[in-house]
């Protein structure tokens, strides 16, 4: 009687193509075969792809736009602040400009070399005014710890502005610098009770 003997490892073989085979399959039916899919499917699948891709380029081109509008805006700030120094610097000459013809003579006023040196000081507001420089409203209203600096308390309108020491400016919407100015903290006449009963506190 014959036998039929097997080679070592030959059915083991078998079994291991068997199941790389299957895998295959497996891994194979994860994705759309093509070749079995009718011709509307393929135009489906081909209109998801193009969508995704849409997408996916309208996100990046967004990305983009917003990247290049932050930096442009950066280099605007950066350009507008490059020179604040600078103009911290040119402002107390506009200052001692206006003390001068605060005290001016009126005797001097209207003669040439006065008229040359008013013109010069025009021509430096003109500059800081181009470079988006502004003067920072003080007198008359509000004291605003933000834009101001009291230097002094006097009698006047409680928590207003009554005089301004020195202007104070803006680069854009940057304090360069602070107006210094005397606040009002009421007082004065005394209020209508202590002129009528001299008993109260500061009545007479």
């Amino acid at each position: 009687m014959n036998e039929t003997t097997k080679e070592p490892g030959e059915g083991e073989g078998a079994s291991n193509s068997a199941a790389a085979e299957g895998g295959e399959a497996e891994e194979t039916g994860a994705a759309p075969d093509k070749e079995a899919m009718t011709s509307e499917d393929r135009v489906a699948l081909a209109e998801r792809e193009a969508e995704e891709f849409r997408g996916k380029w309208m996100r990046a081109a967004a990305d983009y736009q917003n990247l290049k509008r932050r930096s442009e805006q950066e280099l605007q700030e950066r350009s507008r602040y490059a020179n604040a120094s600078l103009i911290i610097n040119i402002l107390p000459i506009v200052d001692d400009f206006e003390r001068a013809f605060s005290t001016l003579d009126a005797r001097l006023a209207g003669l040439t070399w006065t008229e040359g040196i008013v013109n010069i000081y025009r021509k430096f507001r003109q500059a800081l005014e181009s470079a988006g420089v502004r003067e920072i409203e003080a007198e008359g209203i509000e004291f605003d710890p933000n834009v101001h600096e009291a230097i002094q308390y006097s009698e006047g309108d409680d928590g207003k502005v009554i005089s301004v020491v020195q202007k104070g400016y803006k680069l854009g919407d940057r304090v360069i610098r602070p107006a210094v100015v005397v606040v009002g903290r009421g007082g004065g006449e005394g209020t209508a009770d202590e002129n009528e009963n001299p008993s109260a506190p500061g009545g007479k």
